[in-house]
């Protein structure tokens, strides 16, 4: 048979009886002494009568003799009335007192029949009758009520009989019958006779009183009366407390077969069909084994003390004697052992033994002393006793000190809620429907009487406690174990579609742990001390949900509160479910001192929660006066555990008492609004959870046969099995399990509960701790010959994702894009120090390049910062990537990027392209085919450094291709350290910025609040324009090893992009040759406009020199850099123009190294030594002279049109 443990709460007694005496007062006693006389009686009268004459004198105002009239009425009036008084004598005023004294009795008898309902009440409650006590064992709060230390304890009903009032009626003192009123007399002797006892109560015995009671008379009234004194005993006592033993002879054995279930029979060892019984035919074998029950007990003693430590032992003979030499049989008596034996026949009065004869309807107490009470005996049939005892046999009583003090004991989670085994939690029954009372209503532990206490989370209006609470316990106190238990509990007994949790610790996260995993919890954060900026965004995600749920009853409907919304949702409009939420926030004062400001949003809840179905409950270990500020009225109930002061606790429940609570953790006070404050033990749900006790390793030498018997009284053999050679080799004793890994109460209940209701509504999203890759940010990558490795449905249209955005608002994170095709086209990213701004520009180009083509977009970038950018040299929509050390690909980049502006302008111009978009739509056409470039950017990562190296020569070109570049698709990429790096025009262009981590958030253009929120050693990290946190993207493929380092990744998506494009990539940068032959360039015509002499860095295009516009040339150089290269250049492309009369040459060559360099016939002179030279510039000098025009020239002397050389004199 399966056991249940049965704890006993604390026993409840009833209203107390009052027990004064009542002292009945005296009834009135007849008049004594003479009457006065008429005549003595009439004399003022008469003498009153006699001055009326004066009123009627001679002369007399009318007045007196009206006033004398008056008087002569009066006085006739008052002699009537004097002679009837006269008459009756003293009777009237024995009259009064009789019906004064009358009305006393009737006052006291009222009185007294209170006292004797009140006393009936209290005597039917301690002493039920035998037929109510199967309800008592059921309803279960009163079972095995009795301890050894109470007054009543051992006590049995036998019958009803007459009691004394509980406020003895004492007879008053009076004087000899013949001189009291005879009436009240009378009235006062019923009054006593009548009230001074109450009949029918129950005639109870204390079995500590005496050592034998004996039943005799009627044999079958006296069984019926034993059966009732053992079913009183076992109902009321528990078995630890009381042990029953029977011995019957054969004839009386079937009378006594119900015993055989009752638990105070039953015995450790074990027989075939159980644990044997203490039912016996003789009394010997029972002796045998309650030997050590018996052991230690002294002599009988009615007011001797309990034995300590031992059961209380009642032995019941019925048809058998107690032989001789048994210990039962000494002449004085065991302590604490009672003999009931039923007897036919009359019995015999003995020192020490209660005789009892019973009868039919009828019953009489001898207790030896002469003194013998009457009564009416209980009577308990057979089936009924049988009855009871099948209700009390599967029950035990738990063993510790939690049975006589709840507070002090330790209270199992399951106890407390009803649970049972906690692995074989049922939502299917404890998630059952909910009245409206019991919605949000859960025990947090018991009170002083084991009594569950109930915390009530409603509003007032709905007979709760709520809707927000505090919590107060210092370090120990059980605090964080208290608000698991209530969390746990309310999740038990509620659905996640009505019950949601937002949980969040401000220091750690030990109080929540395990409990992510239930269907209800919407969000749990922890931590918070570690990293401030998540408590911002925790006050975001929780006024966010307020501004959800208000929304949603407004498109509803606009309903009023959460109420209304689900009375409507029950009377059946098709409405969503909308679950209450609680909030419990761990440490609230210590967030409070961070962050101040966050206990508006705590208003905020107080103020607007009640209606939106809100629950605020906040914990602290302490709690400073004055740190509520204003929220303290809306926390309508407190939870004060163990304080480190008593004014923390005056500040948490206005009373110092929970600074004065015991060390016992969970100990705590409840105090709801007006009502009591009420003390409570917790419960206790971090225990670790024990699974039945396992089944021991077979011993002995061969293991009890189980098969089906049948349960009697009498013992049962047992039958032994064969021993299975095999089981008895494989049974070994399991190693016992560590407390500290085993799993405890609250892991197996929540393991019970996951996934088994919808999930909760996600109100915190994770941190963006971590970047998403970028084809977790794109639709699925597919590669087409047409477009090759891309984005499926990519358009081209400029918009790119470069990472998640958090929205803690909306409770929600989106993809981040950035629009380059419209004012945005130019972008400024500001980061400090390993902010992760390369990472980004390499994100941003592979984002483009898995969403456009090579054809579409191109990418020249100028890397000044960690060489990020080199990674992607390789990817087809890359043109060229130029590092700070390679000031030639430097300034060949801008100079392409420049190019490419100037060939735009002059295309737009010839086709009349009126706007880039036409151009982009040209293109896409498959128009301007000639034209290889697309939306081309320049990426100049590190700003700073190359404004250093380049501040005169290409800032300006930078600056013009930001200022001229978007009205032909010239984007331009800038990151910067801190925003003063780029100022004046060039910042002004850049309309499309981005932060990451700041060095010093004073420097943010959005917010310098967000800024300072920016986690410091998270690349990526960064805020919008539109203040919100958002984190980059890494530029690499999920798909790859998460192993794989980023540089590894992003090496691996450049190929995947390489190997999938077919066509031509973006152009690349052409640098200047190192050699540049002279037969490359333009020989000499007339057609040019002037001599080539090498070609263009911007566009690779010759450069030519026109001596007719400037005549004069100066080369300059250091040592080795090619001037007379350029001088031997320059003589041979003026010899290829000019014939040698059109053109001489006057060489001065110190150092011959133009020797053969000039054709004889174009060498006017050659000089090699400074006299030579000198003369030679004397003689040109001269030749020069003469060419100059004369004074009186006239414009005749000009050539045809009057404007050209003048003619030279010969």
């Amino acid at each position: 048979m399966s056991q249940i443990i049965v704890k006993r709460p604390p026993r409840t007694l009833p209203a107390e009886v009052p027990g004064e005496e009542v002292a009945v007062q005296p009834p009135p006693e007849l008049p004594k002494g003479q009457q006065d006389g008429v005549l003595m009686q009439l004399m003022p009268m008469l003498g009153m009568g006699s001055s009326v004459v004066f009123f009627f004198m001679p002369n007399a105002h009318p007045f007196m003799r009206i006033m004398g009239m008056l008087m002569m009425v009066s006085t006739g009036a008052m002699v009537v009335a004097m002679i009837i008084r006269h008459r009756r004598g003293t009777q009237g005023q024995m009259g009064q007192l009789r019906r004064d004294y009358l009305r006393y009795l009737a006052r006291t008898r009222r009185a007294v029949w209170g006292t004797a309902r009140a006393q009936r009440d209290a005597q039917l409650y301690l002493h039920p009758a035998p037929e109510q006590l199967w309800a008592l064992v059921a309803e279960g709060s009163r079972l095995w009520e009795r301890r050894p230390g109470d007054g009543d304890f051992g006590q049995v009903r036998l019958g009803l009989g007459e009691h004394g009032l509980a406020t003895p009626l004492v007879p008053p003192q009076t004087a000899p019958v013949d001189e009291l009123e005879p009436l009240t007399a009378g009235a006062m002797r019923r009054f006593l006779a009548t009230h001074g006892t109450v009949s029918g109560l129950p005639m109870a015995v204390s079995l500590r009183g005496f050592y034998q009671v004996v039943l005799a008379g009627d044999v079958e009234a006296a069984r019926g009366t034993a059966r009732a004194l053992v079913a009183s005993l076992t109902a009321l006592h528990s078995p630890q407390d009381v042990t029953v033993a029977v011995a019957c002879s054969a004839g009386a054995a079937d009378a006594w077969e119900w015993a055989k279930w009752l638990p105070h029979v039953q015995l450790p060892s074990v027989d075939g069909a159980g644990s044997r019984r203490l039912i016996a035919r003789g009394v010997t074998e029972l002796e045998e084994e309650l030997t050590e029950r018996l052991e230690g007990r002294g002599r009988f003693s009615a007011n001797g003390k309990p034995v300590l430590d031992q059961p209380h032992v009642v032995l019941v003979l019925d048809g058998v004697r107690v032989p001789p030499h048994s210990a039962f049989a000494s002449a004085e008596g065991l302590q604490g052992v009672t003999v009931v034996e039923v007897l036919p026949g009359e019995p015999e009065p003995a020192r020490g033994r209660l005789s009892v004869r019973c009868a039919a309807g009828s019953l009489r107490f001898d207790a030896g002393d002469g003194v013998s009470f009457d009564g009416e005996p209980d009577q308990l049939p057979v089936a009924a006793a049988e009855a009871l005892a099948r209700q009390l046999a599967p029950l035990r009583l738990s063993t510790g000190a939690e049975e006589d003090e709840p507070l002090l004991a330790e209270l199992d989670f399951g106890d407390l809620l009803g649970l049972g085994d906690p692995a074989a939690v049922d939502v299917s029954r404890t998630w059952r429907p909910r009245s409206a009372g019991e919605r949000l209503r859960v025990p947090i532990g018991v009170d002083e009487s084991g009594q569950p206490v109930m915390l009530d989370l409603k509003e007032a209006a709905q007979e709760g406690m709520g809707p927000h609470g505090l919590c107060v316990g210092a370090t120990g106190s059980g605090k964080s174990e208290l608000l698991r238990t209530l969390v746990l509990g309310l999740a038990v007994t509620h659905t996640s579609e009505t019950l949601n949790f937002v949980l969040a610790d401000f220091k750690g996260g030990a109080t929540f742990a395990g409990m992510a995993q239930l269907p209800h919890v919407s969000a749990v954060i922890t931590n918070l001390a570690d990293d401030l900026t998540l408590v911002d965004r925790m006050g975001d995600s929780i006024r966010g949900e307020l501004q959800r749920r208000q929304e949603l009853l407004r498109a509803a409907g606009n309903y009023a509160n959460l109420h209304d919304y689900e009375k409507a949702r029950a009377a059946g409009a098709p409405l969503a479910p909308l679950s209450s939420l609680v909030l419990v926030i761990d440490e609230f004062s210590e967030l409070l001192t961070a962050m101040p400001d966050f206990i508006d949003m705590f208003i905020q809840i107080g103020r607007i929660g009640r209606s939106l179905g809100v629950h605020l409950l906040l914990a602290s270990q302490r709690l400073e006066e004055g740190r509520l500020k204003g929220l303290d009225t809306y926390l309508s109930y407190r939870i004060g555990l163990r304080t480190f002061s008593a004014a923390e606790s005056r500040t948490a429940i206005g009373v110092p008492d929970a600074y004065h609570l015991p060390q016992i953790p969970g100990s705590g006070i409840l105090k709801s609004g007006t009502e009591e404050m009420v003390r409570f033990k917790a419960a206790y749900v971090s225990g670790a959870y024990r699974e039945g006790p396992a089944k021991p390793a077979p011993s002995g030498p061969a293991p009890m046969q189980r098969h089906p018997v049948l349960f009697t009284a009498a013992p049962v053999p047992v039958r032994h099995a064969e021993p299975d050679p095999r089981t008895a080799m494989a049974a070994t004793e399991p190693a016992p399990q560590d407390d500290a890994l085993a799993d405890t109460v609250l892991d197996v209940i929540v393991r019970r509960l996951e996934g088994q209701g919808p999930s909760a509504h996600q109100v915190w999203l994770p941190p963006l701790d971590s970047a998403a890759t970028l084809d977790e940010l794109l639709p699925e990558l597919v590669s087409t010959p047409e477009r090759g490795l891309q984005a499926r449905g990519a358009a081209g249209n400029l918009v790119v994702p470069l990472g998640q955005v958090d929205k803690p608002f909306e409770q929600r994170r989106e993809v981040f894009h950035r629009d380059f095709s419209g004012a945005g086209g130019h972008m400024l990213i500001v980061g400090g120090p390993q902010s992760g701004k390369s990472t980004l520009l390499r994100t941003l180009i592979t984002s483009f390049a898995l969403t456009h083509t090579p054809r579409e977009v191109q990418f020249y970038g100028l890397d000044f910062g960690g060489g990020g950018l080199g990674a992607l040299a390789d990817l087809p929509h890359v043109g060229g990537i130029a590092s700070r050390l390679d000031a030639d690909r430097v300034r060949r980049t801008v100079s392409e990027v420049a190019g490419v502006l100037a060939r735009r302008e002059e295309l737009f111009r010839q086709r009349n392209i009126d706007s880039i978009t036409t151009y982009r739509r040209l293109r896409a056409m498959g128009e301007l085919t000639e034209e290889p470039w697309g939306d081309v950017f320049l990426v100049v990562d590190g700003w700073a450094a190359f404004k250093q190296d380049y501040d005169v020569t290409l800032m300006p070109t930078v600056t013009d291709l930001a200022t001229r570049g978007l009205g032909y698709g010239i984007h331009v990429i800038v990151t910067v350290s801190r925003n003063m790096d780029l100022l004046g025009p060039m910042r002004d262009q850049l309309a499309n910025r981005l932060e990451l981590r700041l060095g010093d958030t004073m420097d943010s253009d959005f917010d310098r609040k967000v800024a300072a929120a920016v986690p410091v050693n998270t690349p990526g990290r960064g805020q919008t324009p539109d203040k919100l946190h958002w984190m980059a993207a890494l530029p690499r493929l999920h798909s790859g090893t998460s192993q794989d380092e980023l540089s590894d990744g992003t090496t691996t998506l450049v190929k995947a992009i390489q190997d999938a494009w077919a066509h031509p990539p973006a152009p690349q940068v052409r640098l200047l040759p190192r050699l540049l032959p002279a037969a490359d360039l333009p020989r000499g015509s007339a057609n040019d406009p002037g001599l080539a002499i090498g070609i263009n860095e911007n566009d690779l295009r010759p450069v030519f020199l026109d001596f007719d516009q400037e005549p004069f040339l100066l080369i300059f150089g250091e040592g080795e850099s090619g001037k007379t290269a350029a001088l031997r250049l320059l003589v041979r492309q003026i010899c290829d123009r000019y014939r040698p009369e059109e053109a001489r040459f006057l060489v001065g060559d110190y150092r011959r190294s133009l020797l053969g360099g000039v054709p004889e016939e174009y060498i006017g002179t050659y000089g090699t030594m400074a006299p030579k030279l000198t003369a030679d510039m004397k003689a040109t000098r001269g030749l020069m002279e003469n060419r100059l025009p004369p004074a009186d020239i006239t414009p005749s002397s000009f050539g045809p049109g009057g404007g050209g050389r003048v003619r030279s004199r010969s």
